[in-house]
Parts: C-alpha cells; sequence; structure tokens
C-alpha cells in the first residue's frame, strides 16, 4: 500500500528524522486563505504515482499571488492518467548538496538492502546504469530491527565524500539512515525512500520528500500506524497502477509491468514483450524468457510485462493486447503462446492481424511478433492465418505464427529471441 507524502513524512518524524515544516493540504486555491503561509513554500501534487517534479506538480512560490497561480495549475492537473485532487503546501529549505536514500528487500534472499548516492533529486535507476560507482549498496543478512552504528556511519561517510572531513553533517546522516533503516524495519515497509535527502546552508539533514509502501500482508499488526496517518482501512488507490497496468484493466485483460515504465533502455539487451494464453502461461513464458536469455544469451533478455488474457477475450480484446506492446518503445519483439481452450484460435488470430493492419494503416510503430498457437478452432484459424497472409503480405511480414504444437514452446520462445537479436544487429548496421 502507497502513502501519500506528507504521510510518510508523519512517519519518519515519528522515528526522529527532519523534514520541512508542513503548513497543511490544500484541494482549492482558496484553502490557501486558511493556512500560516512563510514564504518561500513548496507546492506538492498529492499523488501516488512517481513523476511529480518531471510535470510540473512541485513548484516553488514566493508570495501569495504565485501560491494561488501554482495552486490552481497544479490542482488542474492530471499525472499520467491520474487527476490531482489535493496538494501539499509545505515549508521551502535552502539547499547546499541533495542525495539519495533508500531502502528495500532483496526478493531472492529476503534480506534488507541498503542504498545511498551523492547524487540526491534525480532517476535512481539512471545513476545505476549511468554511474553505479556513485551508488553505495549494502544487503544486511541478519535483518536486524535496528542499524548498527559502523554500517549508518559508512553511509554517511560515502555521502560526503566531496565535503571533506565534516563530522557534525556526517553525524546528522548517519542518524538519519539509521532512522530511515528504524522506519522501514517498524512499519514493515517494503520501500522507504527520501529522494532528496537535503542538506541546508545552515547543515541540517532534511527528508525534503519521502515515498513508503507498506507491506499489505503486515497490515493487520499496523493499527497505530494506521491511527498515526489517519487511514482507517487498507488503500487500493488505482493510482497505483502504471499508465499500461490501467490501460490494460480498462480494457478488460490482466497486465503487469515488470519493469519501471520509465526505466531506461539498454541498447545491448533484447526486450521481449509477452501474450500468453493464459496465467499460467504467462508464468511461465516469463521463467523461461530468463532462462533462455541466461543461458544461451548472456543475460541479455528482458521480459517486459505478465499479461493474462482471461477466458474467451474478444478479438477486439486480443487486438489490444498487441497494441498495448506495440506501443511501448521499449519493446523489441512480442512472444505470443495461444492454447486455445476456452480462448479460441479463431478469434485470436483474427485479432492478431487486425493490430498488424491497423497499425499499418494508420503508419504506427509495428513490432515483430513471433509465436504459436494450438487447440481450439485451429483448423479455422489456420485457414484464415494463410489467406491473410496471401492478401496483405507486406501488412503481415513482420508476424510469424507456428501452427499446432509439433515445436514446443520453449523451443518458440528461443527462436523468438534468436529473431529478436537478428533484428536488433540488422538495425544496428544500418545506423
Amino acid at each position: 500500500m502507497r502513502l501519500y507524502e506528507h504521510e510518510a513524512k508523519k512517519i519518519f518524524n515519528s522515528v526522529g528524522l527532519k523534514t520541512p515544516r508542513q503548513i497543511g493540504l490544500i484541494r482549492t486555491p482558496a484553502d490557501l486563505n486558511n493556512l500560516e503561509i512563510s514564504f518561500p513554500a513548496m507546492l506538492k501534487a498529492m499523488t501516488l504515482i512517481g513523476g511529480r517534479g518531471k510535470a510540473g506538480g512541485i513548484r516553488k512560490v514566493n508570495n501569495m499571488t504565485e501560491a494561488r497561480t501554482a495552486a490552481g495549475e497544479i490542482l488542474d492537473m492530471t499525472i499520467k492518467g491520474y487527476p490531482v485532487e489535493a496538494a501539499l503546501v509545505e515549508q521551502a529549505v535552502s539547499e547546499r548538496a541533495a542525495f539519495y536514500a533508500g531502502i528495500t528487500t532483496n526478493p531472492a534472499t529476503f534480506n534488507v538492502i541498503l542504498m545511498a548516492s551523492a547524487e540526491g533529486g534525480v532517476n535512481i535507476e539512471q545513476v545505476a546504469l549511468e554511474n553505479p560507482e556513485a551508488i553505495l549498496r549494502k544487503e544486511f543478512p541478519d535483518n536486524a530491527m535496528e542499524m548498527k552504528e559502523p554500517d549508518a556511519l559508512e553511509f554517511a561517510r560515502f555521502l560526503i565524500r566531496g565535503f571533506g572531513d565534516d563530522r557534525d553533517l556526517a553525524a546528522k546522516l548517519k542518524t538519519l539512515i539509521a532512522g530511515l533503516y528504524s522506519a522501514y524495519q517498524k512499519f514493515d515497509c517494503r520501500i522507504a525512500e527520501i529522494n532528496p535527502v537535503i542538506v541546508t546552508a545552515e547543515g541540517d539533514a532534511i527528508a525534503a520528500d519521502a515515498k513508503i509502501v507498506l507491506d499489505d500482508n503486515a497490515l493487520y499488526r499496523q493499527k497505530t500506524l494506521m491511527d498515526m496517518i489517519g487511514i482507517a482501512e487498507a488503500r487500493h488507490d488505482v493510482s497505483e497502477l502504471t499508465r499500461d497496468e490501467a490501460r490494460a484493466r480498462d480494457a478488460g485483460f490482466t497486465y503487469v509491468d515488470l519493469l519501471h515504465e520509465d526505466a531506461p533502455k539498454d541498447p545491448d539487451k533484447l526486450y521481449v514483450g509477452l501474450v500468453p494464453g493464459g496465467a499460467g502461461y504467462g508464468i511461465f513464458s516469463i521463467d523461461e524468457t530468463v532462462n533462455i536469455g541466461d543461458w544461451f544469451f548472456d543475460g541479455r533478455v528482458v521480459p517486459v510485462n505478465f499479461m493474462d488474457s482471461g477466458g474467451g477475450p474478444s478479438q477486439a480484446g486480443v487486438a489490444e493486447m498487441f497494441h498495448l506492446l506495440m506501443d511501448k518503445e521499449i519493446v523489441d519483439i512480442i512472444i505470443t503462446s495461444r492454447f486455445g481452450g476456452i480462448s479460441s484460435c479463431d478469434v485470436f488470430i483474427k485479432g492478431l492481424i487486425q493490430c498488424f493492419r491497423d497499425r499499418f494503416r494508420r503508419g504506427d510503430r509495428i513490432v515483430p511478433v513471433y509465436g504459436r498457437m494450438v487447440g481450439t478452432d485451429l483448423p479455422s484459424a489456420k485457414t484464415f492465418l494463410e489467406r491473410a497472409k496471401r492478401e496483405t503480405p507486406d501488412q503481415l511480414k513482420d508476424m510469424t505464427i507456428i501452427v499446432g504444437n509439433q515445436k514446443i514452446m520453449a523451443d518458440v520462445i528461443r527462436e523468438g529471441i534468436v529473431l529478436g537479436f537478428e533484428r536488433m544487429e540488422t538495425k544496428g548496421a544500418g545506423r
């Protein structure tokens, strides 16, 4: 369960972390008249998704006129498809430096992971890709409730490498890092993040932003926390969905992004979109894509999504599944498997061909599709596919569908990956 920034900052305050002075929440520009604001101040869109700053949802204002203008613009915004319904007003703080600090759990080992970087206020995923030495990452296998002082000090000293031997600042950052760790453990968090940690001109270390995601499975023992932040029950806000997850929900099928929706693309890797025939096939497709990538392609294959078409999707629904992945710039190739049981192979192939023809007609980006279909209505699906290939060969030249089960799906996935890399190399040679 994701928390809004002002809720997360209440948690940080409860463990002794300093945050900017919270002035109040507004839902209309007129609400500013009810607040005692000392300028300069910050107005921040309250959303459960990232990207507020890039969208213009965080503004610094120096007087009431600027505040009213900014409030009207922010409260009229829609960020990644979700309307902004409230804004936080807080005291602005001076900035001497900006750091990053975040904690999560390694899903493979269940160890707590703490990461810190002297490059704060930016996309940490981009830093990890372009400048990995700028990040200190450490796992804590004992999963202790409190962080050991030497560990906290190690992170503090890493952050102030460019400040010389500033022992007072190191001590303050050590307290902040230890407090962040304590909050993560005490309140059953999945993510606890400060981006940025601001070092003020006065030398204080302030959590200028706050992101917390709570473990839904542990909320039963966090009544005190829920009371503290004023939530009566678990929040299931649609803003937790990514853009494409929300798009799939509206279209009536299950879809999960496996990557951050603004994840940068590594040009040496192949990004595979998956359109399987059901939930079980969806999980298998992800696992097999990763396994084949590790065994044969040096780990350079990245599955992009999980998808479940559900029982008996319509032709338009099938087309939308492929449209969604072709609209994702990161996807290099789509691998599909249709095992027709409840679902019809005939409806599936018509939906896929509809997608190709629609995109060809509009001039939209077309991503190669490689896959297999077998099962219900296979004869009619095969007949339709063969006729469509004859009638519109140019429109369907990037679609390869193996008919029948003479080839196992693992081999189909591998062949699709090979095709994807061949096309990458051809494209690279043409640059």
